[in-house]
């Protein structure tokens, strides 16, 4: 299933409207940023959905949704944006749903250090940014929420990802230390962790890559060659893939919930996996990740 729009079964929840609070997501081109950013419309909310692309800004537009270019790769972007929303919503904001990052795909040790940072850049500098600057936003108002689009590699790393893990692990130790100090007030913050969801995010990490990986010189490159054909496969991309409503259904819950959970696990590799930390011993499960890893290889 595609990840750029709603499932129309899925919109009977959206029946119940929600009154016109305001939320700005980031990364709503497609996938789940779109996904979530038409079903809260759909439940009443005033949705701000951002993209990085001009034509991506246009295209949502088009599905009647408001929206703004925002990169949080950019600082100036990341500004101009939330001035351009806070000048339409009268300085006030209820929540921030921080949907924005891609995948960097590569063996740690083809990791330069500029292709790090661009992965923080994005995945942690300009969310956390966004982030602060709202919080200052919440706290003049005196409530909000927050909800951080984590993974289920924020709570377990994998073979072959590790700027990906490094960058959600990281958007996890923020978030949870973040919660701590806001404890004293009515701001809320929310961790979502997806497992495996329907979107463009494999063909997007395929590009970078292409884009940042020198296969050819590299002592992973038959490695590498598994990586691309299971990158390239038509259909899900692992099993128990689920669409973005999975997603949708959590946030939902994350704004509009009297009681917020702190974190949401979403498809159940999620589950098994935060499970598996809790019981086994580091080693065993090094060998189980180490086996899900060389499973993805063939």
């Amino acid at each position: 299933m595609s990840g750029g729009r709603c499932h129309s079964g899925f919109l009977r929840l959206t029946e119940r409207a929600s009154g016109a609070r305001s939320v700005l997501i980031t990364g709503c081109s497609s996938g789940i940023g779109l996904c979530v950013a038409q079903g809260l419309a759909a439940r009443g909310w005033r949705v701000f959905a951002t993209a990085r692309r001009e034509a991506d800004v246009a295209a949502l537009q088009a599905k009647g949704l408001e929206s703004v270019q925002l990169d949080l790769a950019d600082a100036d972007s990341i500004k101009r944006a939330l001035d351009e929303v806070l000048a339409r919503t009268g300085g006030t904001l209820y929540a921030l749903f921080n949907n924005g990052a891609y995948g960097q795909p590569g063996a740690v040790e083809d990791l330069t250090r500029a292709v790090l940072r661009e992965q923080f850049e994005t995945n942690v500098f300009g969310t956390m940014e966004l982030t602060n600057r709202v919080i200052s936003v919440m706290r003049a108002q005196g409530h909000g929420r927050i909800v951080q689009n984590s993974s289920v590699l924020g709570l377990v790393a994998l073979p072959y990802r590790g700027a990906y893990n490094a960058s959600k692990f990281a958007l996890e130790g923020l978030t949870d230390t973040l919660r701590l100090e806001l404890q004293d007030t009515a701001i809320r913050v929310a961790l979502i962790e997806p497992g495996p969801i329907a979107s463009r995010f494999r063909a997007n990490a395929h590009a970078a890559f292409r884009r940042n990986i020198d296969a050819e010189h590299s002592a992973h490159r038959e490695k590498y060659q598994a990586m691309e054909r299971r990158l390239n496969k038509p259909g899900p991309a692992a099993p128990f893939t689920l669409p973005p409503e999975a997603v949708l259904a959590k946030v939902i819950h994350a704004l509009e919930s009297p009681r917020p959970k702190i974190r949401y696990y979403v498809t159940f590799p999620t589950y098994l996996f935060a499970t598996l930390k809790r019981l086994l011993p580091h080693a065993a499960l090094d060998r189980v990740l180490a086996r899900v890893g060389k499973g993805e290889a063939k």
